[in-house]
This record gives structure tokens, sequence and C-alpha cells, in this order.
């Protein structure tokens, strides 16, 4: 489970959400009515590590899409571990 306290909707429309979990990194923010969701390896913040390191998905902007996006993470997370 990956803890993300403070992550809501309306959070993500006013700034991105940073975090990481087992040698991982995510960054979500919001974009065109999407959740936009990034995942990278440590030890580089999202914006020195390159763009061939990190893998993108979008979710619908929503509660429930913020949920799906919050799962997608941990899940991908659970794989590469």
């Amino acid at each position: 489970m990956i803890d993300t306290p403070g992550l809501s909707v309306n959070f993500l429309k006013k700034e991105p959400y940073t975090g990481s979990h087992a040698g991982s990194r995510y960054y979500l923010c919001s974009a065109e009515d999407k959740i936009k969701v990034c995942i990278y390896p440590e030890p580089w913040c999202f914006e020195v590590t390159p763009d061939d390191d990190k893998t993108w998905n979008e979710f619908p902007f929503s509660p429930e899409g913020l949920k799906s996006a919050v799962d997608w993470i941990a899940e991908y997370i659970t794989k590469k571990a």
C-alpha cells in the first residue's frame, strides 16, 4: 500500500504531487481534465530523470480516477520489485 497523505483531486487542481516507494518515485498532476501519472527510478528528481526512464499513464480527473492512479502506481512498483 502506498501512503499518499493529503492527496485529492482538489490538491491536484492546484499543484503536482510527488512521492516515493520501494526504490521508485512517482509524480501526479492534472492536465486537460486528466490525471497524468509518471513513475521513474530513484535517486533523481523528476526534472533531471531522463525521459527514457519515465513511464506514463493517464486516468480520468475524478476521485475514482485518482484511486485507479494510485492503484496503478502500487501495482507497477510491486511488479518491479
